[in-house]
């Protein structure tokens, strides 16, 4: 392989480089919302304080007029202060996770969790002789709240401004160009909130792509011209999408990044799922990477997703019976039978089990054990069959199911053993989905991936849920599954 010839560009007129500019701006925009988040939550504090002690709320407990609001100025400073250490360590003022509200909700809901708590604490330490009102504590987290909410709503509608997002997105520059190129490049199409800004690619040091660009994206030149290219497209970024150039010119192509600080990114080839998993450690001062520490991984993300399984269960049965026994009764009259329906699905770590459902199909819907995919207007369906399920009334019996710890109310659809047997080889990453507990419903239910639809799609939802995962997202699926009705599977 010929090796190219990568020399430094020079900085702009002003001496200073795109990325420089960049960072400024992302230094900016974090300042500011350091800065209003401080604010909120110190006048939220001041506003508990003044309500506890300034308001009718006064004459509550004892000697609660012998205080003067602003005799908390100093719990007020704690408060914000330790608020902005608990913020800045759950990351709630990283650029991409501001872009994005629902995790950004997620995050602060968090963040205000762990802050009361601490805040209780170091509270009693300042003053341990006079201990800190605990009708004063319950008013700061009920003003604290939806002044935090309320600050961050109007601050991510300036922020999704064109100008400001345009400010904050990085050039980038790809090096050869891979599918996993293709699917980042979709990927910014798509998504109004990303931080990046294709500018366009160059081959490899051996003067081809390893797979053809798409023609949206520029062919800004050579290999051995990428130096100058760096400057006079002002780029930010440069991702490298394929590892066959040489451990030579990979160090020397970083080596350059670094020198005119401008970020280098890899996509690492070999990793093709989960990849929000990917984790850099040592073993014995060797570095490795790998898949690990999914959301799902953690103890007490399983414990709290449990938690919300079981509450979910036991109501779910409840306000279903009368449903399950109406529906049961409509069913036997219209094909006199068993009214309950169980298959046999795969569950986590691919165990099967026994998933239970109202009957909506004749008896012999099934001959001869030939199974398949329901469809649409499926001629099986019994008549109050279509109804159960254009409603999901058929699935009820599935909190069942939950509450025996087969399922959980959110995730991946259990899929039957004999349709799927060889998916693993035929649909890239097919097992992965069986990392977690099969759902009721799920991220790729709620878009329209159930029943006979493409299972290359409904595969990658389900990867996006298992990375993605958090209880406001499982929140979030539940409640858009009361709108989003399509066919069973």
């Amino acid at each position: 392989m010929n090796q190219a010839t990568l020399t430094k560009p020079a900085l702009g007129a002003a001496g200073d480089s795109s990325a420089a500019r960049g960072r400024r701006s992302t230094l900016e925009i974090v300042s500011a919302a350091m800065l209003g988040d401080a604010i909120m939550m110190f006048v939220a504090l001041a506003a508990a304080s003044w309500l506890r002690f300034g308001s009718q709320l006064a004459d509550w407990g004892v000697n609660g007029r012998s205080v003067l609001w602003t005799d908390y100025f100093v719990h007020m400073v704690t408060g914000t202060v330790l608020f902005s250490v608990i913020a800045a360590h759950f990351q709630a003022y990283g650029v991409p996770r501001m872009l994005r509200f629902r995790v950004l909700l997620g995050t602060l809901l968090k963040c205000l969790s762990v802050w009361i708590i601490a805040y209780i604490a170091v509270a009693y330490l300042l003053r341990p002789g006079q201990p800190i009102s605990r009708l004063y504590v319950l008013l700061a987290l009920l003003t604290a709240v939806p002044a935090l909410i309320a600050w961050r709503v109007v601050f991510h509608r300036l922020i999704l401004k064109q100008a400001v997002r345009g400010a904050l997105r990085q050039r980038v520059l790809f090096v050869d160009w891979s599918t996993n190129a293709n699917a980042l490049a979709e990927a910014f199409v798509s998504d109004r909130q990303h931080l990046y800004e294709i500018v366009g690619c160059v081959p490899a040091a051996h003067g081809s792509y390893l797979y053809e660009p798409p023609a949206r994206v520029r062919r800004l030149g050579r290999y051995d011209q990428l130096a100058g290219l760096l400057e006079r497209h002002a780029i930010e970024v440069v991702v490298l999408a394929d590892l066959n150039l040489s451990d030579e010119e990979t160090i020397r192509l970083a080596n350059l990044c670094e020198k005119e600080m401008i970020e280098f990114k890899v996509i690492p080839s070999c990793f093709q799922t989960l990849i929000s998993g990917l984790h850099l450690e040592t073993m014995r001062g060797v570095p490795v990477l790998g898949i690990s520490h999914l959301p799902l991984d953690n103890p007490l993300s399983i414990a709290g997703k449990q938690a919300v399984d079981i509450v979910g269960a036991v109501v779910g049965l409840i306000l279903s019976a009368p449903l399950i026994a109406l529906f049961g009764l409509l069913v036997y009259r219209e094909s006199p039978g068993p009214v309950f329906y169980k298959q046999r699905r795969l569950g986590r770590d691919g165990r099967p089990f026994w998933c239970y459902k109202i009957r909506s199909m004749k008896l012999d819907a099934e001959v001869a054990g030939q199974v398949g995919w329901t469809k649409a207007d499926d001629p099986r369906r019994l008549a109050v069959g279509a109804f159960m399920r254009k409603w999901n009334i058929d699935e009820t019996p599935q909190f069942w199911n939950v509450l025996k710890g087969d399922m959980s109310l959110v995730g991946p659809r259990p899929e039957r053993p004999e349709l799927i047997r060889n998916f693993k080889e035929e649909i890239p990453h097919y097992n992965a989905r069986h990392n977690i507990k099969p759902g009721i419903t799920g991220w790729a239910q709620i878009n329209g991936y159930r029943g006979d639809t493409d299972l290359n799609a409904r595969i990658r939802c389900d990867l996006y849920y298992i990375e993605n995962w958090n209880l406001l997202l499982d929140f979030q699926i539940m409640l858009l599954t009361l709108f989003r009705q399509k066919n069973a599977c």
